[in-house]
């Protein structure tokens, strides 16, 4: 069985050798997905009986892994040196550095390589991340799927 679990968060970003308009400083309101599956738990006295696990939960360890570091940070591709030295100067700037540009492709990718890490040590094999979709647009997204990694 399969649950999902959506949230979102704004953060800028650039793709610095871009065609177009991306390659300029800009933002987004983006939005991930994550999706995992397991066996629905049918244990009597179990909290999560009838579940694959609580929404909640899923929630909890999405926030904490990539919407509380990505929210309203600049995701910068860590060879844009002229845009990291900009950061740099602004007091206090949330800036999350990315071994490719930050595109949605790469987003979802590194994502997704985080999750699968913390769902491992809170839930060891009983749950496997499948899938992460994020949105840079609502009409434009990228998929990190398992038989892809």
């Amino acid at each position: 069985m399969r649950i999902t679990r959506r949230l979102e968060f704004d953060a800028g970003h650039r793709i610095p050798h871009h065609d177009s308009l991306c390659r300029h400083l800009h933002g987004h309101r983006y939005a991930i997905e994550v999706t995992v599956s397991g066996d629905v738990i049918a244990t009597a006295s179990d909290p999560e009986q009838g579940m694959v696990a609580d929404f909640s939960s899923v929630k909890t360890l999405v926030h904490k892994h990539i919407v509380a570091p990505w929210d309203h940070s600049f995701l910068v591709f860590v060879e844009d040196r002229a845009v990291i030295e900009f950061l740099d100067t602004l007091p206090e700037h949330r800036t999350v550095k990315f071994d490719a540009p930050p595109t949605a492709e790469h987003l979802a990718i590194t994502a997704f390589r985080l999750l699968v890490a913390a769902f491992g040590v809170v839930y060891g094999k009983r749950l496997r991340v499948e899938q992460v979709r994020i949105y840079e647009t609502p009409n434009c997204w990228a998929d990190a799927l398992r038989a892809d990694q």
